[in-house]
């Protein structure tokens, strides 16, 4: 049930099914794939068709197009917020806008822009619509319900917690549906709520490091910086983790920690590009 199918993404963009399916042949995007074989695509798949559509409307070459496109792939995967991204064309260049945040994805003479946001609006009406479905069919298991929720933090992030509550309600040890869920409730000021889903995700999976993560960010809303750092190392391969304790080494004057950290850090961010 997550994502969305072919004929849907094609409808949405105005591309043909054919054209939908080249670009998965030439491993620009790697839908998951249901039970019977068939693609199902998450949002960030549908922006890059979108993108593509405009290139090709636009005669971009073939070779550029793809240069394009590789990069915007590589791009979007660091972007916080899909939906606040603007991709347009500036002159010779294919730009990506994301709040004050400007790149280039790659020299094309494009008449590309379109809004994200707007995309996502369109993209809502089909997850609000498996969720829908979802609610009147109760046929889905836990991690499907889990995949619904990631594609509505994508466009309609209100409707995703009852996703993830239903995925924890049906495997109460699915733990990235815990983390997710209180990194929502989080984010709405109830740390005492989220709290309780990161510790819940830990028992589940001990070595959860997004959970260990998101507690360390919990102590320091609260400014118990010191218990937040004891869980900020217990997230070693999560980049921010080392971002955060380099903030707080610097801010106890312990300068050669912050540079260790900030080192961790931006090698975690190289390796991940």
């Amino acid at each position: 049930m997550g994502g969305y199918s072919t004929r849907e993404v094609s409808d949405l963009i105005g591309m043909t099914p054919d054209q939908v399916r080249h670009y998965v042949r030439r491993s620009l995007i790697d839908p998951e794939r249901t039970d019977r074989g068939e693609y199902r695509f998450n949002f960030q798949d549908v922006v890059l068709l979108r993108t593509a559509k405009g290139l090709l409307d636009a005669n971009v070459s073939a070779r550029k197009a793809y240069r394009i496109l590789l990069k915007l792939q590589s791009e979007l995967t660091h972007v916080d917020s899909l939906a606040a991204v603007r991709i347009f064309a500036d002159g010779n260049n294919v730009v990506v806008r994301e709040d004050n945040q400007v790149w280039d994805a790659e020299s094309g003479q494009a008449q590309l822009d379109f809004s994200v946001a707007e995309l996502a609006g369109s993209v809502a009406s089909l997850a609000n619509r498996n969720l829908i479905i979802a609610r009147e069919g109760d046929e889905l298991d836990s991690d499907e319900w889990y995949n619904l929720g990631l594609d509505l933090e994508e466009v309609d992030p209100s409707r995703a917690p009852e996703a993830y509550r239903r995925a924890i309600e049906l495997n109460p040890t699915n733990a990235d549906a815990h983390v997710n869920l209180g990194r929502l409730l989080q984010l709405k000021g109830k740390l005492k709520q989220a709290k309780r889903h990161y510790e819940n995700a830990l028992a589940a999976v001990a070595n959860h490091q997004l959970a260990y993560y998101n507690l360390g960010t919990v102590f320091d809303e609260l400014d118990q910086v010191e218990q937040a750092a004891e869980y900020y190392r217990r997230a070693p391969s999560v980049p921010d983790a080392h971002y955060n304790l380099a903030r707080i080494f610097e801010l106890k004057g312990d300068e050669l920690a912050a540079q260790r950290h900030m080192k961790s850090y931006r090698k975690l961010m190289d390796s991940d590009r």
